[in-house]
């Protein structure tokens, strides 16, 4: 699998952009007991568009890879979805949103303006990338699955200042896919944090999260439940153990065969067979 081509998001400097960016340079590190691939300090937000094979436009997919918002764990929890997706007949489209060092003082703000202007640079390019703009979904984990979440329920509809005709654009996914998502709850565990407001124009949602995973269960649970309130079609899945940060790594658990049940649930999103 190839990807076609990479994509800035932004023509000038994109919103939120710190004071030092321009002295801190993208660089991969892999760690040798895991082979992780973790991006670090990106300051130039862009999309990796990976086709899907066979003729006519595809449904599509943004995958939002995890890291606390300090790095992206960029093949386990990015370049496999790609690949998981496009088996499952999705084109899919891998974002490079912006993290920083962890005393940054806005590197959520400026990542959900990356995630939005890809959604809606993705619908004004439909043509060009040979998708369904109306069937383009979204996939995060961790803080990728927080940063998914601010696409779909945000309580300020307004990601950040409009540049071009393209922010005009609608940037809410039609489907969404949760997987050990963090940051949604509050301390009290029982309600979401104010950034959200779910309501019945938030998209379906696939949510996966183990009961001992270490950013607490009570993330999907109190998201599932918001999202069955306010009548939003949900489908969670809870192991026992499992943990965090797998992804598509064969772990050993029951964990693991979520990327089976998440593909026949995409599949029945886009119907298809």
């Amino acid at each position: 699998m190839k990807a076609l081509s990479e994509f800035r998001l932004w023509e000038a400097e994109p919103p939120f952009a710190e004071s030092d960016d321009a002295t801190r340079i993208e660089h991969a590190d892999a760690t040798p007991n895991d082979g992780i691939i973790r991006l670090t300090d990106v300051t130039t937000p862009t999309i990796t568009f990976y086709p899907a094979s066979g003729s006519g436009p595809k449904p599509a997919v943004l995958v939002c890879p995890g890291g606390g918002y300090t790095i992206l764990a960029w093949n386990h929890e990015g370049s496999d979805i790609c690949a998981m997706l496009n088996l499952n007949g999705f084109s899919a489209f891998l974002l490079k949103y912006r993290c920083h060092r962890p005393d940054s003082c806005a590197p959520r703000t400026a990542a959900h303006a990356d995630a939005a202007r890809a959604m809606r640079l993705i619908r004004a390019r439909a043509g060009e990338f040979d998708i369904i703009p109306d069937q383009l979904g979204v996939i995060g984990f961790s803080a990728g699955g927080h940063l998914a979440a601010t696409l779909c329920a945000p309580a300020d509809p307004v990601p950040y200042p409009a540049a071009d005709e393209t922010d005009q654009l609608p940037y809410r996914p039609d489907f969404a896919a949760l997987i050990y998502p963090a940051y949604l709850v509050r301390d009290d565990d029982r309600t979401l944090q104010p950034e959200f407001k779910v309501t019945s124009d938030v998209s379906p949602t696939f949510i996966v999260q183990a009961e001992d995973d270490g950013v607490k269960v009570e993330n999907a649970l109190v998201w599932y439940r918001e999202l069955k309130d306010a009548g939003v079609p949900a489908e969670m899945h809870l192991y026992p153990t499992g943990n965090h940060g797998y992804g598509l790594l064969r772990t050993g658990e029951p964990i693991s065969c979520w990327g089976m049940l998440a593909g026949a649930w995409f599949r029945r999103q886009a119907g298809l067979k």
